[in-house]
């Protein structure tokens, strides 16, 4: 299973969020999606985009239910969005989110891989590069992709800006 390492610098996220618990999160994160698309017209001049004018990217990110970005316990928070501006202001009924900049260990796959990878990820990968997950995991969505296909990002050192 391919995985390759990045390091993102902090970015930021607007999009609809939820707070739900962990063992149910397939039932409340797709109220979300389905929320954030039905109203992306609300932001969509917030997104950020490349030098040709594509989305540059959708966000599934997470964190602690005290929004310090720590790994989800028996709950967590979810905001489905956009990459947007560093300086944007969420619309009423939206959530802005500054995600830390981190090195992270990043697999491909779909949401019928999604459980498989994930678990590969922290059971072998991670573990057996000696690595340790330092933060909540982001699912992220390329508009030039596979409807379907996603990125996760697990963070595996933070990165402090200098």
């Amino acid at each position: 299973m391919e995985v390759h390492i990045e390091e993102k610098q902090s970015f930021t996220v607007i999009g609809k969020m939820g707070q739900g618990l962990s063992s149910k999160s397939t039932e409340w994160i797709p109220k979300l999606w389905q929320e954030a698309n039905q109203n992306f017209s609300e932001i969509s001049n917030l997104a950020k985009k490349d030098s040709a004018g594509n989305l540059v990217g959708i966000w599934g990110a997470m964190s602690d239910v005290s929004e310090r970005f720590e790994r989800w316990t028996e709950q967590g928070k979810y905001l489905a969005g956009c990459e947007v501006l560093n300086d944007s202001v969420a619309p009423s009924g939206w959530t802005k989110w500054i995600i830390p900049s981190y090195k992270f260990a990043v697999m491909k796959c779909n949401q019928n891989t999604y459980r498989d990878k994930f678990k590969y990820m922290v059971n072998e990968y991670i573990p057996n590069h000696n690595y340790s997950i330092v933060g909540a995991v982001h699912e992220y969505y390329n508009p030039f992709e596979e409807i379907g296909d996603l990125n996760l990002y697990f963070p595996i050192e933070r990165i402090y800006d200098k």
